[in-house]
């Protein structure tokens, strides 16, 4: 049963992940009458890695996993992958451009087995690592949104929306990705701040009667894209705009187009922006959209699906790239003298985040949900108290979405997802069905031909707390499971996922998915930057884990790249980063740190340091676990319960330490308070147990009463336990290494921790008269310290102490004094502390002095040495702090560390001087 010397994290990893999960202890309890507990794991793409929001995320889930099922909960965490038709397609695209082939000319069929291929390859990668995070899902209930059983929910589902009149197809403006040829979410489309220009545009205004036109009159349209003026069917005006009210309903020319448009008034129009005239294009502007259904104006879509100029526009500009006929359009105004001015101009980029494209908005036919009805039902379901958001504030956002929601396009021009299950016949007519044969006989026709479209991933993703139950089978779990108890994700999805999982659980099943929705902050850098892999800021949780040389991590982040500036950049910015490369703390260390900093805030600054706090956190409790096997195995540790035990005060105060903290990290877990939770921990086991307790305990085992020393390793092995199982939800791995040689001699036997009950708060068991005397024996000792401090006394010194105040306490109190404060005696006076040169120490009724013979001259000497060196190196760090130069280039951290040196020093300088006073 010896334990090993030091704490090797890899290889209890390994050895107890591979025995809880063939052993099953991930799966749901057999008897089914405790109460159910289940978190939906959201899916992560299926040819994706662990990055560091899956593994802040995934800590989460997994220690209220573990709570819950160590409370006795019948619980599932349920895993599964999604299919990412965009992102998967686009890796296996590449791939193909690699050896020269066109998806086109290989085929939908070939070039799905393809993807197939890839997805066998490589979809288990981020499952393998959620193993190395401890992650305890049900991994024999693993789903994957195109999983055969998810596929017919999927399908199921649209056949009776479409049945029910809520899915329609129709023509309508989306984000168009013109190099991937796809509608896409607006998850999908990033706007990014970018310089472009605005240009001032010349509209010569018609006649009245429609006569020629009148060069002097013109209205001036700004606008930031004057290739979409070809598209153009209105120029609109503020109604109250004077200086444009009489203009309002007569006709302008088109530019460089031989037609006329109206001027029309409406209240959409910014009468400060550019010259408050708006040309409108409601093919390709989802503002102008809403503008041309407002006045009934016909929509000219001038883009071909690739970004091209179509046959609807002039014939100079057919066949044009967008961005080249912007360049023509403007060189033709020039020459016409209808370009007024061009002025620089900041604007919101719209660019597509797997192609870096400008997103057109682009009129097409696609398939949409109606929502408003199922938004009604959303809304209420949180209004009325049936859902909750942690915290609170995101149910306005989630609420403000649901208000004013637009009807969702589902449709995707992929070949990789759930195609659509809708056939047409020779005359375009639709029939909606379950399958090609069901099809057949509700069209009549065998001639029939399927939607080449596939589903927006979102749609399938929508079901997933249902269908990977078993629905639209009524299975055991789906009864038992749903509604699941808490979702754990991030705030960019709100609307994209967790809205529309509560809109499709309602109207499928009549239930919620889940009764809670605890949302996440964002994971940055220790400088609050966000993490990007230009910045060179980016950490793989994997190397924090098992650790990465800095020669290793620029390959790794750096090999493939084909831009050599874009190389070197990165390993610039990695050097900087990660100058020693990146040590191993392993995953306990890890899961400790993420946890500590699950505050309720929007975002997490990661710092390494933490982790580093953590991996020394775990060697604590390694050491304090082998010091209590050292003095206990072998030893009657108190399981005879028909022997006497002689419980100390230290003994009691450390038991109601416990019951305090079991207390509470049960309400911080009920609150989704993670670094509440972590920070009770590290207290009790650092802080009290570690540095008090053990050491009150080496004083109690030299007692001279058998029974104290039975009480005393009954209390070490039993509160250690104890300890092992609160903290392992949190830190799984090291917990049961040492609980598997704790346990029996605390009278436990078990296969695993995980078995075992969540400690809960015995009342009884909370002593108010040890709380208080310890708390005064700390202060006592913490007194004599400082004391010895102040001294500069040596700690191998053991010098004598005079202490006068309550004779009975400090009897009581002498050996842990004695021990904790290295004194060679303890000498109690009844009539007060002698007039000496000596400090005092007062704590309460108590004064302390230190008996010892002081060289006056020496010790005045020493002091005023030091507090010379300590001036020096005080005006070394001012003189940093007030050189411009260091603040604007040095890392905020370094100006922060150098501040903290510099009130130190301060601090420092303070104690020497009030120390020579005294001597004075």
């Amino acid at each position: 049963m010896e334990l090993e010397k030091s704490f090797d994290p890899k290889r209890i990893e390994d050895h107890w992940y591979a025995i809880w999960e063939s052993n099953g202890y991930f799966k749901p309890a057999a008897a089914k009458d405790q109460p159910a507990y289940c978190i939906m794991l959201p899916p992560p793409n299926v040819t994706g890695t662990l990055h560091m929001g899956h593994a802040f995320q995934h800590t989460l889930m997994d220690a209220l996993t573990r709570y819950h099922r160590m409370l006795g909960d019948n619980t599932l965490w349920q895993p599964g992958t999604d299919h990412a038709g965009i992102a998967t397609q686009i890796v296996v695209e590449r791939q193909l451009d690699q050896q020269h082939i066109d998806r086109r000319e290989l085929g939908r069929e070939a070039f799905l087995q393809r993807v197939w291929q890839w997805k066998e390859e490589s979809g288990s990668t981020i499952t393998r690592q959620m193993r190395r995070l401890g992650s305890s899902c049900d991994w024999t209930r693993e789903r994957f949104t195109m999983d055969d059983a998810l596929s017919r929910a999927v399908t199921e589902v649209f056949v009776r929306l479409y049945r029910e009149g809520l899915i329609y197809r129709g023509k309508r403006l989306v984000n168009w990705d013109p190099v991937l040829q796809t509608a896409v979410s607006d998850l999908e489309v990033v706007s990014t701040e970018e310089n472009g220009s605005l240009w001032h545009i010349r509209y010569l205004l018609e006649q009245a009667d429609g006569s020629a036109l009148q060069q002097a009159e013109a209205l001036i349209v700004a606008t930031t894209r004057p290739e979409t003026m070809l598209g153009d069917v209105a120029v609109a005006v503020h109604p109250d705009d004077s200086r444009y009210q009489h203009l309002i309903g007569r006709h302008v020319r088109l530019p460089l187009c031989e037609r006329t448009i109206p001027i029309i008034a409406d209240t959409y129009v910014d009468r400060e922006f550019g010259t408050g005239c708006v040309k409108i294009t409601p093919a390709h502007d989802f503002n102008d959209y809403q503008v041309g259904q407002r006045h009934h104006l016909v929509p000219i879509n001038i883009f071909t699906l690739d970004g091209k100029i179509n046959d609807l526009a002039p014939t100079d500009y057919q066949g044009m790239d967008r961005f080249d006929a912007r360049k023509r359009i403007v060189a033709d105004l020039e020459a016409q003298g209808l370009l007024v001015e061009t002025k620089a101009h900041k604007l919101m980029a719209p660019r597509g985040d797997r192609t870096n494209t400008i997103i057109e908005p682009m009129l097409t036919d696609q398939w949409y949900v109606a929502m408003e009805d199922m938004a009604k039902r959303g809304l209420e379901v949180v209004a009325n108290g049936k859902i909750t958001l942690t915290p609170n504030n995101w149910t306005h956002v989630y609420n403000q979405w649901l208000e004013n929601i637009q009807d969702w396009c589902i449709s995707r021009q992929l070949w990789w997802g759930h195609r659509i299950p809708a056939w047409y016949d020779e005359d375009g007519n639709i029939t909606v069905a379950h399958d090609l044969e069901e099809a057949q006989r509700l069209a009549g026709k065998n001639d029939l031909r399927q939607d080449e479209d596939v589903l927006d991933t979102w749609f399938s993703s929508a079901l997933w707390p249902f269908s990977t139950l078993g629905w639209p089978d009524e299975t055991p779990e789906l009864k038992t499971f749903l509604p699941t108890s808490v979702l754990i994700t991030g705030f960019d999805i709100i609307f994209f996922w967790v809205a529309r999982m509560v809109m499709m659980s309602l109207h499928f099943t009549g239930k919620v998915p889940f009764k809670e929705v605890y949302i996440t902050g964002l994971i940055r850098d220790a400088e609050g930057q966000k993490m990007s892999k230009s910045k060179g800021n980016v950490l793989d949780p994997l190397d924090l884990i098992d650790g990465i040389t800095l020669p290793e991590l620029i390959a790794k982040r750096t090999t493939g790249l084909m831009n050599p500036k874009q190389a070197d950049s990165i390993e610039k910015n990695t050097r900087k980063h990660f100058p020693e490369g990146i040590p191993a703390f392993g995953t306990d260390a890890l899961r400790f740190t993420f946890a500590s900093l699950a505050s309720h805030g929007r975002d997490i600054k990661f710092d390494m340091q933490r982790c580093e706090g953590y991996r020394n956190f775990c060697n604590k409790l390694w050491n304090a676990t082998r010091y209590v096997l050292m003095n206990c195995e072998g030893k009657d540790c108190g399981l005879d319960e028909t022997q006497a035990l002689v419980y100390s005060a230290a003994d009691r105060w450390i038991i109601s330490r416990l019951q305090q903290a079991e207390q509470a990290v049960a309400q911080a877990f009920g609150n989704y308070r993670f670094d509440l939770a972590a920070r009770e921990i590290y207290e009790l086991v650092w802080d009290e147990y570690c540095d008090w307790y053990v050491e009150f305990a080496k004083v109690q085992l030299h007692s001279d009463q058998v029974a104290v020393q039975r009480a005393t390793r009954r209390t070490l092995v039993r509160v250690l336990e104890t300890m092992l199982r609160l903290a392992h939800p949190i830190i799984p791995f090291i917990t049961e290494e040492l609980w598997q040689k704790v346990a029996p001699l605390a009278g436990k036997s078990g296969a695993s921790i995980m078995r075992q009950p969540y400690p809960k708060i015995n009342e009884t068991r909370i002593n108010e008269e040890a709380m208080q005397s310890i708390a005064l024996l700390k202060d006592l000792i913490n007194a004599c310290r400082t004391l010895r401090s102040e001294m500069n006394l040596s700690p191998a010194l053991k010098v004598p102490l005079l202490a006068a105040g309550d004779q009975q306490l400090l009897s009581e109190f002498s050996p842990y004094l004695s021990a904790l404060a290295k004194l060679s005696e303890i000498e109690i006076k009844h009539d007060g502390l002698p007039d000496a040169d000596a400090p005092v120490s007062i704590v309460g009724e108590f004064r302390l002095m230190l008996k010892i013979e002081i060289d006056v001259e020496a010790e005045r000497e020493r002091l005023n040495k030091e507090i010379t060196r300590t001036e020096q190196e005080l005006i070394k760090a001012q003189s940093k702090l007030a050189n411009s130069s260091f603040i604007e280039r040095a890392p905020a951290a370094v100006v922060v560390q150098e501040k903290e040196r510099l009130a130190a020093f301060n601090a420092k300088l303070d104690k020497l001087r009030e120390q020579l006073s005294k001597l004075d």
